[in-house]
């Protein structure tokens, strides 16, 4: 009976994990690659359509606040008006 050990007739199946071995390093290297160059601020494994901000400004905070319906509309211009107060004008758009 032959073995694996005393292989006659050629380098045995043991040769086909040598290109198996290979196919997993080079996947894992471009996977590592592609999460990992390009990405800038956000890091590394952040999803890229991840739609928050890298730092919640009080406004965002406070637009998704009115969004989920924790406050109403109310207390959202109030609170909007006086950041506008203490930081200037924040919301980004509008009339001048």
């Amino acid at each position: 009976m032959q073995t694996l050990a005393h292989w006659d007739g050629g380098p045995g199946p043991w040769i086909l994990l040598f290109p198996l071995f290979w196919a997993v390093v080079a996947i894992g290297a471009v996977t590592v690659l592609r999460r990992t160059v390009g990405r800038g601020r956000r890091g590394p494994w952040r999803a890229p359509d991840d739609p928050r901000p890298s730092g919640d400004s009080p406004v965002a905070v406070l637009g998704r606040r009115f969004a989920s319906g924790e406050i109403d509309e109310d207390e959202y211009w109030r609170r909007l008006s006086v950041l506008d107060e203490q930081f200037g004008r924040t919301t980004g758009g509008g009339a001048a």
